[in-house]
């Protein structure tokens, strides 16, 4: 989170051997009409010495390649780093994308205000404001002048956002409800609530936000320091009909993905009338479907697959959380029934 570095000049680019690839993970096929779609695994919140990360932007797209992932967005702080050339070496029609971004980093009221702006026309810079909502609005408003997707970081990031915020901004349908920085604050604490617990606020409210997990990976160097913000943390998997940035995009604003530190689905189908869910089980891995609505009232608990809710309409909302033997998690996106 060291901004001293936000204005560094562009690195050289470094070249390095194109390396092989495994084939994207092709899910069960989720909602109606989705028979053209596929899951793709992606990062949205990635850093590299252009800002305050320790790796070379080669070597960053290169780690999320060799490890799975089909597609990442580099977000320096306050800087756009170039991923032409990035894609030439390590992109890969159908497989694997490196998509431009920059997290527009600036502070309001002695408090960080962080947002990502992905896929933008050019580099977006810190708007600042009177307060903490109006720099939230002009940053956002910022963001979509550039023709870019926006989504909120890290709200309990040095306590910098509440629930109250986030229900008042306009332009905004995304937001980090997970992120692997080991000092963010996820679970809350010292009566400040889990980020979690604020997207419940937000959702009973009536405004509609979907919930992601990232990494804000800064650390490759230290694979084994968990102290440090190191990459395979968390991530999203994005429904989409093609591996564009364009595709990508459109199905996160949607709400066509489900947050993950470590589960993959194997077949989720969310609408107005039921959603189901699916897990793959094994010997040594068990999981408790957690249905949830108004308030963060949990409506059904499920221990088997398909888990299956029936909506009845009097809800509000209704999402799950997915929580594995082994402490993995994953969150699908809120059904809007109001």
């Amino acid at each position: 989170m060291n901004l001293e570095r936000n204005h560094c000049l562009p690195l050289l680019l470094v070249p390095f051997l194109l390396i092989l690839m495994t084939p994207s993970t092709l899910l069960g096929q989720g909602y109606e009409g989705a028979e053209d779609l596929r899951w793709y695994k992606g990062n949205t919140h990635t850093h590299t010495l252009n800002s305050d990360g320790d790796s070379f932007p080669e070597e960053v797209a290169r780690w999320y390649r060799e490890h799975g992932y089909n597609f990442l967005v580099i977000t320096d702080h306050n800087y756009l780093t170039g991923v032409d050339i990035l894609n030439q070496l390590y992109g890969v029609e159908g497989r694997y994308l490196v998509i431009k971004g920059d997290e527009v980093s600036d502070r309001s009221e002695g408090k960080p205000i962080h947002l990502n702006a992905l896929n933008p026309d050019y580099n977006v810079l810190p708007q600042g404001g009177s307060d903490i909502l109006e720099t939230l609005q002009n940053n956002i408003d910022a963001i979509r002048q550039a023709s870019a997707v926006v989504h909120i970081n890290h709200p309990n990031f040095v306590w910098a956002l509440t629930a109250e915020h986030i229900k008042q901004v306009e332009g905004c349908v995304l937001f980090e409800i997970y992120s692997g920085h080991p000092a963010v604050n996820n679970l809350g604490g010292g009566g400040m609530p889990s980020v979690e617990e604020m997207w419940d606020q937000v959702l009973s409210s009536g405004k509609l936000i979907y919930g992601m997990a990232v990494d804000d990976a800064h650390t490759f160097r230290q694979p084994e320091n968990r102290a440090a913000a190191r990459p395979g943390q968390a991530w999203v998997m994005v429904r989409a009909s093609e591996l564009t940035a364009d595709a990508i995009l459109e199905s996160l604003e949607n709400g066509d993905f489900y947050a993950s530190t470590g589960i993959e689905l194997s077949d989720y189908q969310a609408g107005r009338e039921e959603i189901r869910i699916e897990t793959e089980e094994s010997n040594n891995t068990r999981y408790r479907i957690l249905f949830i609505g108004d308030q963060g009232k949990v409506l059904k608990e499920e221990s088997s697959s398909p888990a299956v809710y029936k909506i009845s309409g009097d809800e509000k909302y209704v999402r799950a959380r997915i929580i594995d033997s082994n402490g993995n998690l994953a969150w699908t996106q809120p059904v809007m029934l109001d």
